[in-house]
């Protein structure tokens, strides 16, 4: 069992940049790969990036990449996610996962042990 917390949401201004961290606990938490996802009000949720256990394989959601950065220190057990040139349709409630099914990297179905998620609120 793997239990995830993510925090470092806000507010912020379109352009700016937030990083959001999910600390994760239990023993074998640094085995698994991670991914991020987001939900905005009235739509599913979506992926948007995850990470190797490695950390050394990262993949994005197209409409995030060369903008947000996904990354993990397996000694704090922690993975971020540093978000840069914010754009208003950005605003979610952003989720961390461990990957728990043998699925894609992107596929949310193949995640479980969903935090509580951290809300993210971008103006124009």
């Amino acid at each position: 069992q793997v239990q995830l917390a993510e925090s470092g949401g806000g507010f912020v201004q379109a352009g700016g940049s937030l990083r959001l961290s999910c600390a994760a606990s239990g023993r074998t938490s640094s085995s698994y790969d991670m991914g991020w996802f987001r939900q905005a009000p009235g739509k599913e949720r979506e992926f948007v990036a995850a990470v190797a256990s490695s950390g050394g394989d990262t993949y994005y959601a197209d409409s995030v990449k060369g903008r947000f950065a996904v990354s993990r220190d397996n000694a704090k057990n922690t993975v971020y996610l540093q978000m840069n040139s914010l754009k208003p349709e950005d605003t979610a409630v952003y989720y961390c996962a461990a990957r728990v099914r043998g699925l894609g990297m992107t596929r949310t179905t193949g995640f479980g042990f969903w935090g509580q998620g951290t809300q993210v609120t971008v103006s124009s």
